[in-house]
């Protein structure tokens, strides 16, 4: 089958680009000694996480509970969940993962910690887990000075083991342009070295050092003390990458697939895809240098700049050949919103369709109530 005769909207994801992007990333960790466990919100697939390990990732790094038993599931040994857990039924689905696979939870406070290391105690297993370490994002995260008191408090929690750290550098997407990436890879840097040093004074052996983002990756890949990343918009890229140069339009493997349905006016077009399909991002964290909603492939004169939940509006600043009846390829401003709201990508090789790719963890992916 050819794309061009897909039924539009479609978000299609370019097999070869891709493998690309996990090949370069795997192999960067390979050359410096560090494992990838790669971030899965972004895709919510178990097949791209089996190409993943296929490429060599040693580890996931979930964004839900859903994702964590998922890959459990499907015989993915090493899980870590990105975040704590408080609330049943979801401190009954961490002990069930800590019985069936290496799986590690983040801890960050006391409350959370005792409730997991009771219901842990309860069920007679142990959980592991990393300190957060707050790099600057200011969520999740205990302040790198106040690591080592932190897990000294935790020793009284005897249902628990200690592992390492891990942290975070979201804050990166604040970013406004290149050259201010390395600002952030420092602090990344600094704040793990920091919290790594203060635990090794307080006699902690750290078996995990574990942080990451897409775009710090490349800055931070030769640090001395993380050796585990957790990359995740890596495998797609997006034009928040793109507006950062933390990535190259050539190295963006999804985008939305649109037809022109309309052309109400001379200096607009409208397309058959709309918030549904992009969401609304438009950067995070006080980014404002993302321009409109998506960057149309090919045709630099044509702005995304409207979206209502079925229809897009493409503002034209320019000529332009395309008509009504053409299909477009628009690279979304965060590439993780389109993978959340379809239920299957479409694998291209160039103009050829291959396959589909069930996003099969998407949100709520499981039925909350019993079947009777």
């Amino acid at each position: 089958m050819k794309k061009q005769e897909l039924a539009t909207p479609a978000v299609l994801v370019d097999l070869d680009i891709l493998e690309k992007n996990m090949k370069k990333y795997q192999e960067l960790c390979n050359k410096h000694g560090k494992e990838l466990w790669p971030m899965t919100k972004t895709h919510k697939s178990t097949e791209i996480a089996k190409m993943q390990k296929a490429f060599g990732a040693t580890g996931f790094l979930g964004g839900t509970l859903d994702e964590c038993e998922a890959f459990c599931d499907a015989g993915m040994e090493t899980i870590m969940y990105a975040y704590p857990a408080a609330s049943q039924p979801n401190l009954s689905r961490v002990i069930a993962l800590a019985q069936k696979c290496h799986f590690i939870i983040r801890l960050d406070c006391m409350e959370n910690a005792r409730a997991i290391s009771e219901a842990a105690a309860q069920a007679g297993v142990t959980v592991n887990y990393t300190i957060i370490v707050d790099s600057g994002l200011h969520r999740f995260g205990v302040a790198p000075e106040k690591v080592a008191d932190f897990a000294n408090a935790l020793r009284e929690l005897p249902a628990l083991c200690f592992k390492g750290i891990s942290g975070h550098p979201g804050h990166v997407y604040g970013a406004q342009n290149h050259s201010e990436l390395a600002k952030y890879v420092a602090d990344e840097k600094n704040a793990m070295a920091a919290a790594a040093a203060a635990l090794k004074e307080a006699g902690f052996a750290l078996e995990i050092v574990s942080s990451g983002s897409t775009p710090t990756f490349a800055g931070s890949i030769a640090d001395e003390n993380i050796k585990i990343y957790h990359p995740g918009n890596y495998v797609f890229h997006d034009a928040i990458q793109l507006s950062i140069e933390a990535a190259e339009e050539a190295e963006c493997a999804l985008t939305i697939y649109a037809t022109i349905i309309s052309k109400p006016r001379e200096d607009m077009f409208i397309i058959d895809a709309g918030s549904k399909c992009f969401g609304l991002d438009q950067g995070a964290h006080g980014n404002s240098s993302i321009s409109g909603f998506g960057r149309v492939k090919g045709h630099p004169q044509l702005s995304l700049v409207g979206l209502s939940e079925e229809v897009g509006k493409l503002k034209i600043q320019g000529e332009t050949q395309l008509k009504v009846g053409d299909k477009i390829e628009i690279i979304p401003n965060h590439s993780c919103v389109p993978a959340n709201l379809t239920s299957f990508l479409v694998g291209c090789r160039q103009d050829n369709v291959e396959k589909t790719l069930a996003v099969d963890i998407r949100e709520n992916s499981k039925n909350p109530v019993p079947e009777k």
